[in-house]
């Protein structure tokens, strides 16, 4: 039998391959953002390919400058948009959303293969796909081939056991495991999660800690495709996109991680490194400061995680010193917030909500660090110079560390307000 990782991309390559091989494999969906799209696009050129393999699963999504905030940026928008139109790609028009919450509310089902010239492609896993990130020329490749090369990666086994207390979140989950295996620890490997704990993560949970299984190096993050999966493959109306997933009885693992969820608390990953993690009880998060919250992005920007920003922001306003910016992931969102009242309750705390997208998280607008200024936000990365600024200082948590940080304009526990 064989690790999820190996199952599909047996399938997609035609024949039964094993960690370590080469393979060339079919792709179900491939995709670039405004970032790195004008690249493959050139490269698309470059190669002579007017055409593509498979238009209505080639996707270019303006979501890192949306809108854009200088002419550079608005002249790649035209080159996608042109390009779309001549190809017949699909392109997601800013204010849509960001590309990962896109493809998981309306393209991706489980057993799915999708390339994306994104770091954070691997988002897609929580689905039950084999999702990763390539640059821009191999994605190009696969916008016009339809296939892509593949080494199989080796898959490292999280199983997970109980539930969350009140507070803590899939955040939190995700930040432990990288804060324990370190930012290299899953280096080109399949971080597939299992145990009895999956059943009680939602597809929003999932979506999270696939999400930043690239912080820990790993090549994808894969969840099975279950009663989890199948429901919201419902309720976005695609339920017969739904295949169960799971790994082998006698799947081989090069490690294997245990996890009860109920023992964790939550985390915040200090600057510069993504693996610099410190539960919120630490001494070394006490009195620290906070000039700006951002709650969004790719990581936490689904409605789930307005919800539970609202709940401690309502009725409640942000400290004096305290920024809040608060970017919903998709159109979709946006207006499941509006209809909320949640919208309402961000601008009534003192905040500010932006357009969807990717906002303050790669630094090119929205938000933007001041020279020493600490952020606390949901995003993935905290890299030095991340949101704009080499002389700002970025801090990871969950949604609820972020609305408890904008009300006391420190770092704060959720856990005292739900």
């Amino acid at each position: 039998m064989a690790t999820m990782a190996e199952k599909i991309l047996s399938e997609h390559a035609g024949r039964e391959v094993k960690a370590g091989q080469f393979v060339v494999a079919d792709v179900d969906l491939a995709y670039a953002q405004d970032g790195t799209g004008p690249l493959a696009v050139a490269q698309l050129k470059a190669l002579g390919r007017r055409g593509l393999a498979n238009p209505e699963k080639t996707v270019f999504f303006l979501d890192h400058a949306s809108p854009s905030p200088r002419k550079e940026l608005s002249n790649d928008h035209a080159t996608l948009r042109s390009f779309a139109e001549e190809t017949g790609a699909v392109l997601s028009e800013v204010g849509e959303g960001v590309s990962h919450q896109r493809a998981a509310e309306s393209m991706v089902k489980p057993w799915d293969l999708v390339v994306g010239a994104d770091s954070h492609t691997c988002t897609l896993g929580a689905l039950g796909a084999f999702a990763t990130g390539m640059g821009s020329t191999d994605v190009a490749v696969a916008m016009a081939m339809g296939k892509a090369w593949f080494r199989v990666p080796e898959s490292l086994m999280f199983n997970l056991h109980g539930r969350f207390p009140e507070g803590v979140y899939s955040k939190d989950l995700i930040l432990r495991i990288i804060g324990d295996i370190g930012a290299a620890g899953a280096t080109y490997k399949a971080m597939e999660f299992t145990g009895p704990g999956v059943r009680s993560l939602g597809m929003p949970d999932r979506l999270t800690v696939s999400n930043m299984s690239v912080e820990a190096g790993g090549k994808t993050g894969i969840f099975p495709g279950d009663a989890v999966t199948k429901e919201y493959l419902r309720e976005q109306g695609r339920e017969e996109d739904y295949r169960e997933i799971k790994p082998g009885d006698d799947a081989v693992y090069e490690r294997e991680y245990d996890y009860d969820l109920g023992e964790l608390e939550p985390m915040v990953a200090f600057p510069h490194t993504v693996d610099n993690v410190y539960g919120i009880t630490h001494k070394k998060c006490r009195d620290v400061a906070i000039n700006q919250v951002f709650i969004g992005t790719c990581t936490n920007g689904r409605i789930e995680d307005l919800r539970v920003a609202a709940k401690i922001l309502r009725d409640r306003k942000c400290h004096p010193g305290t920024r809040l910016i608060v970017t919903p992931s998709s159109k979709k969102v946006y207006l499941q917030a509006l209809e909320e009242g949640l919208i309402g309750v961000f601008i009534r705390a003192g905040g500010v909500v932006t357009s969807p997208g990717c906002g303050p998280c790669v630094g090119i607008h929205q938000g933007v660090l001041g020279d020493g200024e600490r952020c606390l936000s949901t995003q993935n990365r905290n890299f030095k110079g991340r949101m704009g600024n080499p002389e700002g200082f970025i801090y990871l948590a969950s949604p609820a560390t972020a609305a408890a940080t904008a009300i006391e304009g420190r770092l704060a526990d959720p856990r005292e307000y739900v």
